[in-house]
C-alpha cells in the first residue's frame, strides 16, 4: 500500500517536471516589441492575458487578417532570414503580454480569419524562418489587445 501511495504521489510531480522542461526549455517564443511592450506566444494556456483562435469560416471572424506579398503595403512585417538578429529586442519583463492560441474560441476572445484576400483589419507580410504566418497573426492580433483597429477619421479644419 506505501509503494502505491509514493508512486500516487510521484508520477503527477514527474508529468509537472517533463512538462515544465518543455516549456523552459524552448529557449525562443515568436515574440515582438511594441514600444515598452513585449508581446511574446506562449504555449502555457493559463498565463496568457490574450487568446487567440483561428477559423476558415470569415463569417465566424471577429478579426480579419491579411496575407500579403508586399511588405511595404503590411500593417506588419517580419523577416528573419538575416545573418544577425535581434536577441535583445524582447526581454521578458512585467509588461509583456503574453498571447496563446486556443484550438476554440475562448471567453470571447479574437477569432482570427488569415486569408490572402481582403478585406482585412491588418496586413502582414511574413518571411521567417520561425514565425509562421499565424504566429505573426496572433502577435499583431494580441499587441492589439484583440481588437480591431480604430478606422482613420478626417481632421475637419
Amino acid at each position: 500500500m506505501l509503494r502505491f501511495k509514493i508512486l500516487a504521489s510521484v508520477v503527477p510531480l514527474l508529468a509537472a517536471a517533463v512538462f515544465a522542461r518543455g516549456e523552459i526549455g524552448s529557449v525562443s517564443h515568436p515574440c515582438i516589441a511594441v514600444g515598452d511592450t513585449s508581446v511574446e506566444l506562449t504555449t502555457l494556456f493559463w498565463t496568457a492575458g490574450v487568446h487567440v483562435a483561428f477559423t476558415d469560416n470569415p463569417d465566424r471572424a471577429t478579426v480579419r487578417v491579411q496575407i500579403t506579398d508586399d511588405a511595404n503595403g503590411a500593417d506588419f512585417a517580419v523577416v528573419d532570414d538575416g545573418l544577425g538578429s535581434e536577441t535583445d529586442s524582447c526581454q521578458a519583463n512585467p509588461a509583456t503580454r503574453l498571447i496563446t492560441i486556443a484550438a476554440q474560441p475562448v471567453d470571447g476572445g479574437p477569432v482570427i480569419y488569415l486569408s490572402t484576400d481582403g478585406p482585412a483589419d491588418y496586413r502582414i507580410y511574413v518571411r521567417s524562418r520561425t514565425f509562421s504566418q499565424r504566429d505573426a497573426a496572433a502577435l499583431i492580433v494580441g499587441a492589439h489587445g484583440g481588437h480591431r483597429p480604430l478606422p482613420v477619421q478626417a481632421a475637419s479644419l
